[in-house]
């Protein structure tokens, strides 16, 4: 059904705990996926023979060594036979809620690309997978001790095959490229659902030590900066403020809310540039669409449910 394809970073210490948390949980996933980890990091190759995944250690690099979001992308298509493709960040900790939310947009949609916020926790230890009822013990840790990242946490991009057939440069893990996924989508008119409702993606805190920069030169430094000039700069950050759909308890939905639909007028003139001279018109459109969203009884984006597990 699926193909899940990650960058580990090196696995030391606290960082190396966290990603064999995440990857064993990828591996019990059920129906199960194909798990390939990409890069020649240190642990890698000794992780994936634990676990029984696919190891390709080539990818190309920058000039700083690090992993380039186009040949990830382009390795994992042209490895992956499966129609339905997953980039995962190997600190994100994925649960059984993650492949039911993915059956439910793929019986819906046959093109898109689904992302969500992540949970952010505090996990030191190895988790025992093994044990009953692992998932919903750590479900209430997290809806207790963690919390709800903002609409740029987003580590996992599940699509549909050829949905990302050309991808820029980017420094892996430099900030906005994940970000151009998003425009990227929305540019080709390719749903875009946001499944935080449906899904809980754990990401286990970590520090910033694997770059000798730290978390500012992460965010901030030159690589960041080259990614965003990829891109084409700030207005082509998107988030998941752009999303099309909404996956939520009751099934997949048109994102109508009166947030996201402002949203829409503001990115009209990037998505479509030809034809920027109708963004006045669009907004006269939203203006006389709210009587009809009040009677549907569609209120704002911003007012999210809480995901509680």
């Amino acid at each position: 059904m699926l193909t899940i394809f990650s960058v580990p970073k090196p696995f030391v210490g606290h960082i190396a705990t966290i990603q064999m948390n995440a990857l064993s949980s990828w591996a019990r996933l059920s129906p199960p996926c194909e798990i390939m980890l990409l890069g020649d990091e240190e642990g890698s190759a000794e992780a994936a023979q634990e676990l029984g995944l696919r190891h390709i250690p080539q990818v190309e690099t920058n000039e700083h060594g690090t992993p380039l979001v186009s040949s990830i992308f382009e390795i994992a298509n042209r490895a992956s036979q499966r129609e339905l493709l997953c980039y995962v960040n190997a600190d994100i900790v994925l649960m059984r809620d993650f492949l039911q939310a993915v059956e439910q947009v793929w019986r819906r949609e046959r093109r898109f690309l689904m992302v969500g916020q992540r949970w952010d926790a505090d996990i030191g230890e190895r988790l025992d997978l093994s044990r009953p009822g692992w998932e919903q013990n750590l479900r209430s840790y997290t809806a207790r001790n963690g919390s709800l990242h903002g609409s740029t946490g987003i580590d996992y991009f599940t699509f549909t095959r050829g949905v990302f057939s050309h991808v820029p440069p980017f420094a892996l893990g430099r900030t906005t490229w994940d970000n151009w996924l998003i425009y990227r989508a929305r540019s080709r008119g390719i749903p875009v659902v946001d499944s935080t409702q449906a899904v809980m993606a754990i990401h286990q805190n970590h520090d910033y030590f694997h770059h000798p920069g730290g978390y500012r030169e992460v965010f901030y430094g030159v690589e960041a900066k080259r990614n965003l000039k990829l891109a084409g700069g700030t207005p082509f950050v998107f988030t998941l403020e752009d999303a099309t759909h909404v996956l939520t308890p009751t099934g997949l939905k048109p994102n109508l809310s009166r947030d996201a639909l402002v949203r829409r007028i503001r990115v009209f003139p990037v998505l479509h540039p030809r034809i920027r001279f109708l963004v006045p018109a669009v907004k006269v459109l939203i203006r006389l669409s709210r009587p009809v969203r009040a009677r549907l009884g569609l209120g704002s984006a911003g007012e999210r449910k809480e995901v509680r597990p």
